[in-house]
């Protein structure tokens, strides 16, 4: 056929007697001509453009400026594109009509396509490059555009051309649209004057694009980067090189920052305020103000979620068309009539009638679908984080201005704060994440339904009823799974308490045998854990039984009933249209029971919020007024300059500062000056109206010390909180000195720690100076303790960091209150947790010196009355009044009583000096400090356990391998998983998997014949083996969902089971060596994850990709052809989600790494309150609150649009997918059963697609924890059996206590240098040994070495004539005793501690406690022997719990007891009360002490001098003290 542009069976084409524009095919000619203008005018520019485009673009994003109407420009363009495509379709199949080819019909319209493409490309490098003049030639284009269309329209109206055809309504939407785009132009010369004008505006890109540091550039891209997430490729294909960091996602645009949406919030919930402030009961409502603040984004979400659920109906009506359609034409192929030229004109049922022109429809449909539905989940995500940001900044405001009565007594505890910011702003914004679904729903299941009815008729309703019936069900199983996870939780938080306890006192259990006791209480209380954790996973698999058997019970129901109350046989068009319509259809009724949980949940969050936001606060007082300049209201007055104050790196202390320096210049000659605050007539409350102090008139002298002192509990710190303005004043005033109140340096009693460095915590805000700070730590001796820090004064300490002592705390306070430069300072009781040298040291350089060189206002409260004398002036007080108030002399003439009641106490504190003398009590805490630390050093490494990510990333070999293991799948760990919970499940699973999977198959090919039979083959039976395979189905889907669920949680008995097993049989070293906190966390999160997250996310990836797998064999077997097309979808698919897992899991790990700091700094704010008031630092923690929001929300912010990058991806592919499959079956197709089958299962991929790549990153970010545990599991587990059996040691052994160390040499672990070397010793039965040395000498070391705890490489130790190295590990240490040097007592009733096995008589246990002097303590306790001990036996002094030790040494009548140091941590009383009991019960028993102090074994019957793992000496201590040079004689004398 010969190829003509206006056809070649026509000869009046090329006739033109009847004027030029009366010819059609000249007309459609013209209609080239502005495309072919515009092509050879932009292809150079863009040539040109491309190669210099780097010189002209000077700015580092590639987003410019957007020209006015940019928005606009671009819908208008892909409608245009839309327009065109539809007119080249109509040409092509007015083609097919015509006898010969007739071009005129479609090239105008192919090259009206490329045009259109390249406009819209020449604007966008225009647009990036600022260069509007340019602009001009598209201008041009479209005037020429929209004149050729009108003359066409013209003459198809002269034609008489009716409405009815489609050329003559494409050729009129045209028109419309080339006008708009004209006038879109006109408007740019309008506004930015780059033409025709004098003077072209000058305009600067975006505040956030100047910014390098924003990266997340959703808000600025164009149209088609925003619905594409294109603008993410950079950073998603980068994470394989090097992984992401916080410094590559950079900031949040300023519109997103946590700051700007809180001043959004904040405005609509005072306008609430003020609607409801005449009318007392009522509260002002959040609800309504967030509506305020965010409604507009949830509004434009919704309108995005309504148009993807309409065009999604689609995916029914075009199958419906196509299947029909196929039918048709092979029915009727033989008589096709070719038209006659003069009547080309198609009419648009004709032209929808067209399968192939269907076909095309139904892909743009599914693209512009999931595009709409990806935009609006986008939206409401942002909006979401946006709300979440705002919230978060509202509580922490209302958190710095809340009484502190309320925290105090307990209106609002720590525990419900901390609940507001981790539970209820999630929930408010995963309701916002979810609610476009509350009312998009109803209409998609209204709209389903009515489309079923027309299908189907009455019968649809049937079908439909099920679904309905069953959605209730759904409800009642989500409400049961959310309580089960919550009884699970209460479990594990039980559990996690007793393995805390365990691995705390791990040393203790191992000595004394008693592992196996403690970890059968920890497996009870997982075996309930688990039997909740199987209701919470019986429903689970429900909900997903219900999700997978509705829609095929309901197209059971409907088609049955089709087939037996109609006349009329099903057809194959409408029988896999209304199946896509029940997949439809059961989306949104599965989701709806989550939506409505989820409202349920926000309504209670907001009611909690509300009790908040109207709690009491703190009293605004005259003084705070200083404040005012720097409250976040102030931005909005003045936005411009704070708002920028704010977003720069600058927080607005400098403000502050200099705010500061005005406020002490101006001396106020008017003012008494020697006052410096003044209280008159004050009544003081917490909370109540009772006054908690009452009438208090004092006065406190300028630079001068003053002391509060009194009894406990008499009102010394509530006056100096009353003074700060904490407390509530019912009547009397605080008059202070105007310059001095700006803020106050105080150190609260109890402690207040930041997560920070020590260096952070001393200065604390306020500028560095070095000399300042060496003075301020050395007057609180800080400097041995922070030498011990393995990074000095840079390690992080408190919550999260390194724990200290209470001494060791309590001085950063005090050091944090001298640095700062403030004229007043408070220190409430100071010297509480320090020892006497510690205070007086602290007293002398700290206050005496360093505060009263710089004159400096202080204020002490104190127990310490020996230092009375130093005070300028002291204020006694007595239940919560002023006793006495003046200097030293004032009282001890005036109050001669009070003077000598002081003076007793005095001598009383003295003597107990002389004792305190003795325990150096600081020593010790540093002790503990380097026991603390040692293990961290060594286990800095071990921090990182996934051994493959430490290859170092800077050499490029190693790159490579880095980069090939980062992108690997753990296929290893999921195996050994999966194997854990058994062979037999793992084979019951597959199995029945694979089964299901093969039921559904055959139910839609069962489908697909019997439709597409002929009318009078069709049988009953039919129906019947229809009905046995649904129901085969719907058994098959509550087998497989069961057998997944309970294949997970075999695998997680097991996994904890091994690991709790695994641990507490380690040997000690690994607990010397392993942080604590490494170990908890493998039984809290990792354990967490292998119970709740890794059954779902497995069961789903089984499923979703076992989905797609046979859709893609179902497509196959209908058109083999598909394959050839397959492969490179399955290429794209690859890369896509090799690149998408990476990416995915940096920034999974990046958002739970950011919550945390965010959640730590809400609940430290709360606990240190009055100490943030008082220094006046609210500003500078509401910015640290701000930038740690921020961080968190823009780690999450893009990993949601990762996520959204995937899915538009994965979609288009599934669009791609239906394209072919819909293609290849028209064309090679010859069933129409089984083209409607594939176009079914064509369109169930799209669905399923991005699920398979979720849930692929989601489970390797979970396997991490399966990795973890696994790295334990290969531990070393000390040899618990022996060469003997125990029955062959007698009962009664150790009977004499004989024991013989031979040739002695001992190590820590194979690879370690050994430290004790060769010890030789005999101790006689009954022996009182003490064993001496510095640290480190081996004593410990030699102790341990009894219990077998170390590794004995060579030589023994025999014990009654039995080597101890041949006996089991449990015998050997059950049968001896051992008080260690730090007491442990276990929560659990005291009988518990003394005698965990139970083995004891009442009688037994009295005995022991009255030998340890603990029987008439015990004996005043509710419950005596059943007395509750708390955790670690807090409930205890510290020198009680060393005697209840004593006591359960005692218990065990063994004949050798070992005293490790037992006397380090006790006062001199309960020593001698040790000693003495060591000497009278235990006279008949061989003791070895292990001696801290050498006065302790001056009575033992035999010295060993211990050094560097040998014995230096070994006598009787007579014996040593009488050789001048012995050094047993040496450490007596230091120690005198």
């Amino acid at each position: 056929m010969k190829v003509a542009f206006c056809g070649n069976d026509n000869t009046s084409a090329y006739d033109i007697s009847a004027g030029v524009l009366k010819n059609v095919c000249f007309v459609d000619a013209l209609n080239l001509v502005p495309h072919v203008f515009l092509l050879f005018i932009t292809f150079p520019i863009l040539f040109i453009g491309w190669g210099s485009q780097s010189s002209k673009v000077q700015i580092h994003h590639n987003t410019w400026l957007h020209f006015p109407g940019h928005n606009l420009r671009w819908i208008l363009t892909f409608t245009l594109l839309f327009v065109h495509v539809c007119e080249i379709a109509e040409g092509i199949v007015s083609d097919t009509q015509m006898k010969s080819r007739h071009l005129h019909l479609f090239l105008p319209a192919i090259m009206g396509f490329v045009a259109a493409t390249t406009a819209i490309v020449y604007y966008h490098n225009i647009e990036t490059s600022n260069f509007p003049k340019l602009l001009l030639a598209l201008f041009l284009y479209w005037i020429m555009a929209f004149v050729t269309k009108t003359i066409k329209l013209v003459r198809y109206c002269e034609d008489g051309v009716s409405f009815s055809q489609l050329r003559f309504c494409i050729t009129g939407i045209m028109v419309i649209l080339y006008g708009l785009l004209m006038a879109v132009e006109i408007n740019v010369v309008r506004v930015r004057r780059y033409v025709f004008f004098m003077n072209p505006q000058k305009v600067k890109p975006p505040e956030d694009l100047q910014d390098l540091g924003v990266r997340f550039l959703q808000p600025f891209v164009n149209l088609l980067s925003k619905a594409t997430y294109w603008w993410m490729n950079t950073l998603i294909i980068s994470a394989h090189k090097k992984p992401i960091d916080l410094k590559a996602i950079g900031k949040l645009p300023i519109a997103m920052r946590a700051l700007t949406n809180y001043v959004c919030l904040k405005e609509a919930y005072e306008e609430q305020k003020k609607k409801v402030a005449n009318q007392p009961n009522k509260i002002p409502s959040i609800w309504l103000a967030m509506y305020r603040a965010f409604g507009r984004p949830i509004l434009l979400s919704s309108t995005f979620r309504y148009l993807a659920d309409l065009l999604g109906f689609a995916g029914p009506l075009c199958i419906s068309g196509i299947v029909q359609g196929f039918q048709n034409t092979s029915q009727n192929d033989t008589n096709t009539i070719k038209k006659d030229p003069s009547d080309s004109y198609l009419s648009s049922q004709d032209f929808l009638r067209n399968v192939y022109v269907l076909a095309v429809l139904l892909f743009l449909a599914l693209i512009l679908q999931r595009t709409f539905l990806q935009a609006s989940y986008y939206v409401t995500i942002e909006t979401g984080i946006n709300l979440r940001g705002a919230l978060l900044a509202m509580i922490y405001n209302k958190i710095l201005r809340l009484s502190t009565s309320n925290l105090s007594m307990g209106e609002m505890t720590l525990g419900q704060i901390n609940n507001l910011v981790a539970i209820e702003t999630n929930q408010l914004m995963w309701f916002l994440f979810l609610c476009p679904n509350l009312w998009a729903m109803p209409v998609q299941i209204i709209m389903g339904v009515i489309l079923l009815y027309n299908l189907l008729g009455e019968s649809a309703l049937v079908g439909a009823a099920v679904i309905l019936l069953l959605a209730p069900i759904q409800y009642f199983i989500a409400t049961k799974l959310a309580e089960a996870q919550k009884s699970t939780l209460d479990y594990s938080t039980e559990r996690l308490k007793k393995t805390n306890e365990i691995l705390k006192g791990i040393k203790l259990l191992k000595l004394y045998a008693w592992e196996h006791i403690f970890c059968a209480s920890v497996e009870e209380t997982r075996t309930k854990e688990l039997i909740s954790l199987k209701t919470f996973a019986l429903y689970t698999s429900l909900s997903i039984f219900m999700n997978a058997a509705i829609p095929i019970a309901a197209v059971l129901a409907t088609f049955v009933t089709y087939e037996y109350s109609n006349d009329m046989t099903l057809q194959p068009a409408q029988a896999f249209a209304s199946l896509s319509l029940f997949h439809i259809l059961v989306t949104p009724l599965f989701l709806l029971s989550t939506v409505v949980r989820f409202a349920v949940k926000a309504i209670v969050s907001v009611q909690k919020l509300n009790e908040f936001l109207i709690s009491d606060e703190i009293g605004d007082d005259s003084w705070r007024n200083g404040e005012s300049s720097v409250t976040y209201e102030s931005c909005k007055k003045h936005t411009g300059l704070h708002t920028k104050a704010i977003n720069r790196k600058q927080p607005l202390r400098h403000q502050l500062d200099s705010y500061e320096q005005l406020s002490r210049r101006q001396p106020h000659p008017l003012e008494i000056d020697d006052v410096a605050i003044k209280v008159t007539n004050g009544y003081f409350s917490w909370g109540s109206s009772i006054a908690t102090l009452s009438n208090i008139n004092i006065r406190i002298p300028t630079g001068q010390m003053t002391m509060i002192v009194g009894q406990v509990g008499c009102g010394k710190s509530s006056l100096l909180l009353a003074i700060l303005g904490e407390m509530q004043t019912l009547e009397g005033k605080v008059h202070w000195n105007n310059r001095n109140r700006y803020s106050v340096a105080y150190a609260a009693q109890k402690p207040w720690l930041l997560n920070a460095t020590v260096e952070e915590n001393i200065i604390f805000g306020s500028p560095f100076n070095k000399q300042r700070y060496k003075a301020v730590t050395d007057a609180c001796s800080l400097q041995p303790d922070i030498d011990l820090l393995p990074f000095g004064d840079q390690t992080e300490i408190g919550e999260r960091g390194i724990n200290l002592s209470g001494g060791q705390r309590q001085r950063i306070c005090v050091a944090r209150a001298l640095y700062q430069n403030t004229n007043i300072v408070f220190l409430d009781d100071p010297f509480s947790a320090l020892d006497i040298h510690l205070s007086d040291h602290l007293m002398q350089e700290g206050i005496l010196k360093f505060l009263q060189e710089d004159k400096r206002t202080l204020i002490l409260v104190t127990h310490k009355l020996q230092y009375l004398p130093h005070a300028d002036w002291i204020i006694a007080m007595k239940d919560g009044y002023v006793l006495r108030e003046g200097t030293l002399k004032d009282i001890q003439t005036k109050d001669i009583e009070l003077y000598e009641h002081w003076k007793t106490l005095m001598n009383r504190q003295d003597q107990e000096l002389e004792k305190d003398m003795e325990t150096d009590q600081t020593t010790l805490e540093r002790k503990t400090l380097r026991r603390a630390m040692y293990p961290r050093e060594s286990k800095a490494q071990l921090e990182d356990e996934d051994e493959e990510e430490e290859e170092e990333e800077d050499d490029d070999d190693n790159m490579s391998t880095v980069m090939r293991l980062r992108t690997k799948m753990p296929w290893k760990t999921c195996w050994r998983y999966l194997t854990s919970g058994g062979f037999f499940l793992l084979f019951l699973m597959i199995f029945s998997k694979l089964l299901k999977h093969s039921v559904i198959v055959a139910i839609d090919y069962w489908l697909a014949r019997w439709t597409s039979m002929d009318n009078e083959n069709k049988t009953s039976y039919h129906v019947a083996v229809f009905s046995i395979l649904c129901g085969a189905g719907i058994v098959l889907c509550l087998i497989t969902s069961l057998t997944v669920e309970w294949m997970g949680l075999t695998a997680a008995k097991n996994v904890h089971h091994n690991l709790l097993n695994k641990i507490i049989l380690g040997p000690i070293r690994f607990f010397d060596t392993t942080p604590l906190g490494l170990i908890l966390n493998r039984f809290s999160a990792d354990t967490n994850i292998i119970d709740q997250h890794i059954p779902p996310t497995v069961e789903s990836l089984t499923r979703s990709t076992l989905l797609c797998l046979s859709a893609i064999g179902m497509i196959s077997y209908a058109t083999p052809w598909f394959l050839v097309a397959l492969v490179p979808l399955g290429v794209a698919f690859y890369f896509i989600q090799k690149y998408f897992r990476v990416a995915s899991k940096d920034l999974q790990e990046l958002d739970d790494s950011t919550q945390l700091p965010l959640l730590c700094h809400f609940s430290e704010t709360a606990e240190g309150l009055t100490t943030i008031r008082a220094f006046r630092q609210e500003a500078r923690f509401k910015q640290r609150m701000l930038e740690l929001t921020d961080t968190n929300n823009i780690a999450y912010l893009f990993l949601s649009a990762a996520n959204r990058w995937l899915e538009v991806r994965t979609d288009y592919l599934g669009a791609c997918i239906v394209l072919t499959a819909a293609v290849t079956s028209i064309t090679h197709g010859s069933d129409s059963g089984l083209l409607g089958l594939g176009l079914l299962y064509a369109l169930t991929i799209t669905n399923y697609l991005n699920w398979v790549v979720r849930n692929l990153a989601d489970l390797e970010v979970q396997m991490g924890a399966v990795k973890k545990v696994n790295s334990f599991l290969n531990m070393e587990s000390e040899n618990y059996e022996g060469n003997m059996d125990p029955s062959q040691v007698p009962e009664d052994w150790p009977q004499e206590g004989e024991i013989k160390i031979e040739n002695l040499c001992v190590r820590y672990e194979n690879n370690l240098k050994p430290v004790l070397k060769h010890v030789k010793a005999y101790i006689k039965p009954g022996q009182k040994v003490g064993i001496c040395g510095r640290t480190g000498s081996g004593k410990s070391s030699l102790s341990l070495a009894f219990f077998r705890m170390v590794d004995i490489f060579d030589g023994k130790i025999v014990i009654d004539g039995i080597d101890i190295c041949k006996l089991p590990l449990h015998t050997l240490r059950s049968r001896l005793s051992i008080i260690l040097q730090d007491p442990i007592l276990f929560s659990g009733s005291i009988r518990f501690n003394l005698d965990p096995e139970c083995k004891c008589t009442d009688d037994r246990l009295w005995e022991a406690l009255e030998i340890a002097q603990l029987k008439n303590m015990v004996k005043s306790l509710p419950g005596g022997l059943d007395a509750v001990v708390t955790e670690g036996g807090e409930n205890f002094s510290v020198g009680q719990r060393q005697l209840f030790c004593l006591a359960r040494a005692f218990v065990r009548k063994s004949s050798i007891l070992i005293m490790d140091e037992a006397t380090a941590s006790i006062d001199m009383a309960t020593e001698n009360i040790l000693q003495k009991v060591v000497m009278t019960a235990f006279v008949d028993r061989t003791v070895v002490t292990i001696a801290h102090r050498v006065h302790t074994i001056l009575t033992a019957d035999l010295v060993i001098v211990m050094k560097r793992g040998n014995i230096l000496e070994n006598d009787t201590p007579e014996n040593l003290l009488s050789q001048e040079d012995s050094i047993f004689a040496s450490f007596v004398r230091a120690d005198m």
